[in-house]
């Protein structure tokens, strides 16, 4: 009896266990991430990839021909090796298939061409990532404002603005330039401006008490105008480059292990930071009672608007970090970053969970929309989709999440 009683313990269990995971709000992108990546690399096809091996100055190299007869390095052409050895203390190592050898500047390297999954390569999956994480760590933000019943349309040109300002200024530095105080200067110079144009955004919305749809609009139009502006009339460009090579290569973009991670990186510790404020801070849990009541929560003593601009301030804080992330990875930045950025931000956020009517949002869920936005994006061009159709898929991604979402409250009410 004492035995079945702890077998059926036991089920119920394991059964709880399994709904409590289950009923987490992030279980079901979690699902729909690896239905996509699963669909993805079966359905995805293979491509030629070119591998490129730097070989030790103290290594000995022999090529080999089809006959198995061995050759110096460099005297046999591509198309006649058949494998490479390369031995270095005493340690040989094969390199056989389709094989080459290059020698430039005092480099030597072995290319290998490889067949490999077009979308389950690790280029690729740092890539989708990479572009995820410039969407990911504003979502964040706008989980944040949506949570209050908010709306903020102006990220796009905070984005563009803070990049634009943050490359002058370490233009300006110039590329001999210390590694950490150009890293210093970039993610001051584009924090603050971000920061600023946040705070602008909150105040205006308290203090006019004007929706903000109409107050971010108004500022989304004239930050991309000053974003235009402001290089053309100091430089007449309106492209902007020449930073640290410690700020791109020596940071935001230094390789490891072969690729380039610092994006995502960041955005894994945003993605932290933002969970831990929103469900384990006094102020995340003001932000959530403000999105479910705004007139109950003044009444409960909780500063409404101090806590709005702080999320509005944030919001833009946000978008300066990742429009630092931006220029340190790509070594530049231009007036037309982060056009149509509103929509994709805004969409990770909605299909990360959070609801359009307030009082509800998760900041990894945002960053699982942003994941799945990017995989969108990432099936396209894998399959060959004309890129003019990103605009209409996440146009009607958001449609569909808002759609679920209103049948959810609707059958929670029920």
């Amino acid at each position: 009896m004492s035995s079945h009683g702890s077998r059926t313990g036991q089920q119920n269990g394991s059964h709880g266990l399994i709904r409590r995971i289950f009923s987490v709000q992030e279980s079901g992108l979690v699902i729909v991430i690896a239905v996509m990546v699963i669909a993805l690399t079966l359905l995805g096809g293979t491509k030629p990839k070119t591998r490129i091996v730097e070989i030790d100055s103290a290594a000995s190299i022999t090529v080999f021909d089809e006959a198995g007869e061995g050759h110096v390095a460099g005297t046999l052409p591509d198309r006649s090796i058949s494998r490479i050895e390369v031995t270095v203390d005493g340690q040989t190592t094969i390199y056989a298939g389709s094989v080459g050898y290059r020698a430039s500047g005092g480099v030597r390297r072995v290319t290998i061409q490889e067949t490999v999954n077009k979308f389950l390569d690790l280029d690729n999956i740092v890539l989708v990532l990479k572009d995820a994480s410039f969407i990911a760590v504003m979502a964040v933000g706008m989980t944040a404002v949506i949570i209050l019943a908010g709306i903020d349309l102006s990220v796009g040109s905070i984005y563009a603005l803070a990049g634009v300002l943050g490359a002058m200024a370490l233009h300006e530095l110039g590329p001999g330039t210390n590694g950490f105080v150009a890293v210093l200067a970039g993610l001051g110079v584009c924090g603050l401006v971000g920061l600023i144009c946040g705070l602008a955004n909150g105040a205006m919305v308290v203090g006019l008490r004007v929706h903000p749809f109409v107050i971010t609009l108004g500022m989304m139009a004239a930050l991309r105008g000053l974003t235009i502006i402001i290089p053309q009339q100091v430089y007449g460009e309106q492209s902007i480059a020449g930073f640290p090579e410690g700020f791109t290569r020596g940071f935001f973009k230094a390789e490891i292990a072969g690729v380039y991670p610092v994006p995502v990186i960041i955005m894994a510790i945003v993605a932290i930071g933002g969970w831990f404020v929103l469900s384990r801070t006094v102020i995340g849990r003001r932000v959530f009672a403000i999105g479910g009541n705004e007139t109950a929560a003044g009444y409960a003593g909780i500063p409404v608007g101090r806590v709005k601009i702080i999320v509005y301030t944030v919001m833009g804080a946000l978008a300066g970090l990742s429009a630092c992330m931006s220029i340190g990875y790509y070594g530049s930045a231009e007036t037309g970053a982060g056009n149509a950025y509103e929509l994709r931000v805004i969409a990770a956020a909605v299909i990360g969970g959070a609801s359009l009517m307030g009082g509800r949002g998760s900041a990894l869920g945002a960053v699982l929309g942003a994941v799945i936005i990017e995989l969108i994006g990432n099936a396209m061009i894998i399959f060959d989709i004309d890129q003019s159709w990103n605009q209409v898929v996440m146009g009607a991604a958001i449609v569909v999440a808002v759609v679920v979402d209103q049948a959810k409250r609707r059958l929670s009410a029920r």
